[in-house]
């Protein structure tokens, strides 16, 4: 054998003597301890850390250190994350160009109060609130959202007649619904917290949907006229106040221009009666004497008639000269 060979073979032993063995799974262990040992939690999330399994507590975002080599383990949750149950279809494609997969009946079709079927379609948006309790606290978390969801819509569709699920009783449905999914979710302790349930289409079935929607027709129709009919009352009304309220002054501004003339007819009648109880001769005079001025003193001269004859004296230039 030359020295050559002789040389690496010395090498090859030397590099498989244990020492040198126990020092490469030291540094493979440290590599892998090293890589173990931290993880990163993003702004999004918070990380519930379990040791053994065993629940130890939650982080928020960034970078954390545990025990290496599965001892601790961190599970991300994303609880400033918004997510979305589709309910009666589902989204295919989404962006400009969507795409929708609708008639989902077996989970769209109701009875409505008044014995009608309709086909709901909605969503419920939804954030994760503890994630502990939505780690461990139910097993199977979609199929238990989906079935409280269906459940709660159910019931409030089934409280109401169709016209009403269909048009004014939309908005508290949807209120109702969050309400009732939240008290729901609490109770199970899941974690959740509903957001928003939104009522996409409210359809009757393919059978009768043109009848119905001649009904909508005739209510939109109704509600128009109705409509119009508050715009001419509040047009008319006012104006008819406004004259009603220009009535009463006129007839105020009246009976005050009547009381004042009487209450000064009554004071010049008391002021010649007493000058009347004082001298009555002379007052009686004066009264004639003004009256027979106020007469013959007219632009249209008088007509005097004899009440024992039937014929009329004219005595057109009689007067006060």
């Amino acid at each position: 054998m030359s020295d050559a060979n002789t040389q690496k073979a010395k090498r090859k032993i030397n590099f498989l003597k244990p020492s040198t063995i126990t020092w490469i799974i030291i540094l493979g262990v440290l590599v892998i301890a090293s890589f173990s040992s931290f993880y990163i939690v993003d702004e999004t999330e918070q990380a519930v850390i379990t040791r053994f399994g065993k629940y130890v507590g939650t982080v928020d975002s960034g970078l954390h250190f545990k025990l290496p080599f599965g001892i601790e383990k961190n599970h991300n949750v994303p609880v400033k994350v918004v997510q979305e149950e589709e309910f009666g279809f589902t989204t295919i494609k989404s962006g400009r160009n969507s795409e929708y997969r609708n008639n989902i009946t077996e989970e769209s079709s109701m009875l409505t109060g008044d014995l009608n079927i309709v086909d709901v379609e909605w969503i419920i948006q939804y954030r994760i609130e503890d994630p502990k309790q939505w780690l461990f606290g139910v097993y199977e978390k979609e199929e238990t959202i989906r079935d409280i969801s269906r459940s709660a819509i159910n019931t409030l569709v089934g409280d109401r007649a169709i016209l009403d699920v269909m048009g004014s009783e939309r908005q508290t449905i949807q209120d109702q619904a969050q309400q009732m999914m939240n008290d729901y979710f609490s109770s199970l302790g899941l974690g959740i917290s509903v957001i928003a349930v939104q009522l996409q289409n409210i359809v009757p079935p393919v059978g009768v949907q043109e009848a119905f929607e001649d009904v909508n027709k005739a209510i939109q129709d109704m509600n128009r006229l109705i409509n119009e009919g508050k715009e001419a009352y509040n047009a008319q009304i006012p104006r008819a106040r406004g004259e009603a309220q220009q009535q009463l002054q006129i007839a105020e501004g009246y009976a005050a221009e009547r009381v004042n003339k009487a209450e000064g007819d009554v004071a010049r009648f008391n002021s010649v009666y007493e000058e009347y109880r004082r001298a009555p001769r002379v007052t009686k005079e004066r009264i004639y004497l003004e009256t027979m001025n106020e007469i013959f003193g007219a632009e249209k001269k008088p007509e005097l008639i004899d009440s024992e004859l039937k014929n009329v004296l004219p005595l057109k230039q009689l007067g006060l000269q």
